[in-house]
């Protein structure tokens, strides 16, 4: 066994005992450097992609976000949303699920986590929906998989992420996944009020309450502003992603410190920004050394002897594509979404561009499918942690995710074959 290979199975298990994702990393890059090339200056390679990073103005706006939506869980900001979003699609059938699904895609495109918003949203819902009526499956479904929809909206970490990754405009791929992501929560909440049309349900009153619309909007007055800044500074191309980052953090501070005072500035906030910085920190970490392995890579030519294989097999972008499909999706079944950005990125990028993929496109593909991926069986995230959150069985969270996971695999091959819908308004 030569050592190369004794280093990795060692590596290995250090992972499968829960090690450190970023010691992890870092030793494979070190041993796959040192082992190959027997030279202490290999190392470089490791410093110099850390110093690229670093170089990057986009990556400042990685840690504002971060503090954003650590700082926005501790208010009553995410209840004042769902409170306005029910009172105007409560009155539907099915309005309560609708409103549960554009509330946790919003709070999941601010906290770039699905797991929280799992733990902070579903909290509040689950007893709210399961009181009016909906049945214990349906209601775990919606919640299991609506806590990874806001992935692909401004101003989510993950997007931030790939592009600083794959070295795409961040507002372009912004303006690509906006379409794509209404189309999946158009979907499910066509299914919610479906479903509850058949079984001839309505939780509200027959017709909007303009007054109980005025009154909840007006309750989240100093909120509305975030979501403007953002989609202004994103998709009217005024400012950079990083500068948009800065405007909502003051904001945002000053609201809920000195308008709102729903987080003492000298007693919460301190706490709150260590958090954020450690989050925020360990991603930056594992994006480091995770670069470095990646230089190991493109050096070994290891995306090209994948690329040679794959092509061995079949010309078809259309088989591509749908192999790739699958790939991701176990990918997202066992690893977070940085992690995987980090690892499986500059891997995929060369390979798809030789197959005529376009970049842009390919994002929207890998990041649906990472979505998908968080509430897929046996082993999505997801689902555990709604498992441990609502202290069902895991096997009751697979049968109550499948309908859901069936609507969300239809929407992900329809935006994998019909790249128009990604691109039109980036082109």
């Amino acid at each position: 066994m030569s050592p190369l290979t004794l280093a990795i199975i060692v590596i290995l298990i250090l992972a499968l005992l829960e090690t450190p994702v970023f010691t992890v990393i870092a030793a494979l890059s070190i041993a796959c450097l040192y082992f190959m090339d027997h030279d202490l200056l290999a190392f470089q390679m490791i410093l110099i992609e850390m110093n690229r990073l670093g170089a990057m103005p986009v990556l400042v706006a990685f840690p504002l976000f971060t503090f954003v939506g650590c700082l926005l869980t501790e208010t009553g900001a995410p209840h004042r949303i769902m409170n306005f979003v029910e009172a105007l699609m409560g009155w539907l059938p099915g309005g309560l699920a609708m409103a549960a699904l554009c509330s946790c895609a919003f709070f999941t495109a601010l906290t770039g986590a699905s797991g929280v918003t799992i733990v902070a949203i579903g909290s509040i819902l689950y007893p709210v929906m399961r009181n009016k009526g909906y049945g214990e499956r349906f209601t775990l479904g919606l919640l299991t998989t609506s806590g990874s929809l806001g992935l692909l909206f401004p101003p989510s970490l993950p997007v931030i992420l790939y592009g600083v990754v794959a070295q795409v405009d961040i507002g372009r791929i912004f303006k690509a996944a906006l379409v794509p992501g209404i189309f999946l929560i158009v979907v499910l909440c066509a299914y919610a009020f479906f479903k509850q049309l058949a079984a001839g349900r309505r939780e509200g009153p027959h017709g909007i309450s303009f007054q109980q619309v005025k009154s909840t909007f007006l309750s989240g007055i100093w909120d509305w502003p975030v979501i403007v800044i953002i989609l202004v500074g994103v998709y009217g191309g005024f400012v950079t992603i990083a500068e948009v980052s800065a405007v909502v953090l003051l904001y945002v501070v000053g609201v809920e410190c000195f308008v709102l005072k729903e987080i003492s500035f000298f007693k919460a906030l301190p706490a709150i920004i260590v958090e954020s910085a450690v989050l925020s920190g360990s991603i930056i970490i594992i994006l480091g050394v995770a670069l470095g392995f990646t230089g190991f890579l493109v050096d070994e030519q290891i995306p090209n002897r994948i690329l040679a294989f794959l092509t061995a097999l079949t010309d078809s972008k259309l088989l591509f594509l749908g192999g790739l499909n699958l790939f991701l999706l176990a990918v997202g079944c066992i690893m977070d979404i940085f992690s995987a950005i980090v690892i499986v990125v500059p891997i995929i990028i060369p390979i798809a561009l030789s197959y005529g993929v376009d970049p842009i496109h390919l994002c929207v593909i890998f990041l649906v499918n990472l979505e998908i991926g968080y509430s897929t069986p046996p082993v999505g995230i997801n689902l555990f942690i709604s498992s441990l959150k609502f202290e069902k069985p895991v096997t009751l969270l697979y049968r109550a995710s499948l309908p859901y996971l069936l609507l969300l695999l239809g929407v992900l091959v329809v935006i994998t074959y019909v790249p128009w819908l990604s691109l039109f308004l980036v082109k």
